[in-house]
């Protein structure tokens, strides 16, 4: 594993995840309907190679791809459906994403923030904590059960998104650990597709929590 094989996986599957959101976008712009059936169709293979990815890395080259192309569907439909509620939120959100990639970037190569083990468990138990929230409002959502303030345009919802956006942002700099520590290390070849997939999960997190947040703060403008 190299630094440079790394960074040449990373942008390969940053480039197949903006192709296929590019795809999808100028389909919502005609049907909307066909676009978001993609769009789950996406979610569901995405899914599915997140899985396999997660338990067989060695793998990663081929499943990394798939899962990039598929998150790309869902990237793209869900941001057509933001654009047409908020003219320019994409623009607005993809530069933020980029902003706070290179922020968090600038932070971990000059040394000021570093993955170090409690770093990674404060972090790991945050995003836990996000993800059971995702996964209780989701199981309450199949009985009809809403929960209350978070995904509202209240200040508690604005609150929580950008505590979500936060937390997002630092696990970029354990992502950025991965990699130097597998260099350094002299990992097996595939762990370049391996990070930047790792990469590519997080920037995709990121960029959906800024989506929202951007939304959040749209409604409540109006």
């Amino acid at each position: 594993m190299t630094l440079q094989g790394a960074i040449n996986k990373t942008f390969c599957l940053l480039l197949l995840l903006c192709l296929s959101g590019a795809y999808i976008w100028s389909k919502a712009q005609s049907d909307p309907g066909v676009a978001m059936g993609w769009a789950v169709g996406g979610m569901i293979v995405g899914v599915i190679f997140y899985a396999i990815t997660f338990f067989k890395p060695q793998w990663s080259a081929i499943t990394g791809t798939g899962y990039a192309i598929a998150e790309g569907l869902v990237l793209g439909a869900v941001s057509a459906m933001y654009e047409t509620q908020f003219h320019g939120i994409v623009l607005q959100a993809v530069m933020l994403t980029v902003g706070v990639l290179l922020a968090m970037l600038g932070l971990y190569t000059t040394r000021i923030v570093q993955p170090t083990q409690k770093f990674i468990l404060g972090v790991g138990a945050a995003t836990g904590g996000i993800l059971l929230v995702y996964v209780v409002t989701w199981v309450l959502g199949f009985f009809h059960i809403n929960v209350p303030y978070i995904y509202g345009n209240g200040m508690v919802g604005i609150g929580f998104s950008i505590f979500v956006v936060i937390v997002a942002a630092l696990n970029l700099i354990i992502n950025f650990g991965i990699i130097e520590h597998g260099v350094a290390n002299r990992a097996p070849k595939f762990m370049e597709w391996y990070s930047g997939f790792g990469l590519l999960v997080t920037l995709i997190w990121l960029y959906l929590e800024i989506l929202t947040l951007l939304a959040k703060l749209a409604n409540r403008r109006d």
